[in-house]
């Protein structure tokens, strides 16, 4: 009978230390779980941020738009100044947006204002709720600016009024300032709508058949260069190139005036923003 008990005890014994150590495994395991949740490591942490879940989908393309809707902001070779037929740059882009995606496309509005600088339009993106609205409406945004800086740093006039009897040497000293101006212009534009597609029209030298005022285009490349370098920090925002073209065959490409694209030369420009967008 006594070495019956002794098992039954011993038997109990084994039994109760078993369950002690099991609940104290459950226990220290819980507590591991919780420490992870609440602390968790550093490989832990990179894992996280390297989730796709935590990635930005990237933006749609422009012809997958139901609608295009273009604002045009800049000086006088955005407002078309020098076509014959009133057509300028923008309204020949409309056009041929449509022929090429057969979407809508609507012109929200066009505000260039010849002889503009690139400061007077920051200041008007700034402060100017017009300016905003239709800047904040458009999924396609076209503009030209800066002309007017490099030139009114020289001679004091409008570029468009230039006579041509400028030093390039200050034409060169004015760029820091006008690319400054323009930087300006960008940071406006991408406050007011980060989502939109921004095209550039770039600068050309219209004095390229003056011998004297020929090495005039090292500076507009040199500015051009500039302008890409800001453009480039942006997904959205590209420049299309046109320097090329007036030199080749400024003849053909200028009005009468000498210095403001033509129709054709206007048509020459909205072919190159047409082909660079998709």
């Amino acid at each position: 009978m006594g070495n019956k008990r002794t098992s039954s005890d011993k038997l109990w014994k084994v039994v109760g230390i078993a369950a002690i150590l099991s609940t104290t495994l459950l226990v220290a395991g819980f507590g591991y779980a919780v420490k992870d949740l609440v602390w968790p490591t550093p490989e832990q942490t990179q894992t996280a941020i390297k989730s796709p879940q935590a990635e930005l989908p990237a933006k749609k393309p422009l012809s997958e738009s139901n609608e295009i809707r273009i604002t045009a902001v800049g000086d006088s070779l955005t407002k078309g100044f020098g076509d014959d037929e009133g057509q300028g740059y923008v309204k020949q882009v409309v056009a041929m947006l449509k022929d090429k995606w057969g979407i809508p496309v609507r012109l929200n509005n066009n505000l260039a204002v010849n002889g503009l600088r690139a400061d007077e339009l920051a200041e008007s993106l700034l402060t100017n709720k017009g300016y905003q609205y239709t800047i904040q409406q458009a999924n396609l945004i076209l503009f030209t600016i800066g002309g007017n800086d490099l030139f009114q740093s020289v001679t004091g006039e409008k570029a468009s009024e230039a006579t041509g009897q400028f030093d390039l040497e200050k034409l060169k000293a004015g760029m820091p300032a006008g690319i400054k101006r323009f930087e300006a212009v960008i940071e406006q534009i991408h406050a007011l709508n980060p989502n939109a597609h921004v095209v550039y029209v770039g600068l050309f030298n219209p004095f390229y058949e003056v011998a004297d005022l020929r090495v005039g285009s090292t500076y507009i490349q040199q500015w051009n260069q500039q302008v890409y370098d800001i453009l480039h920090r942006y997904d959205n925002m590209t420049i299309v190139p046109t320097y090329d073209l007036f030199e080749n065959a400024s003849s053909l490409y200028l009005s009468s005036d000498h210095f403001h694209p033509n129709h054709l030369g206007y048509e020459q420009i909205a072919t190159r923003i047409v082909q660079s967008l998709r």
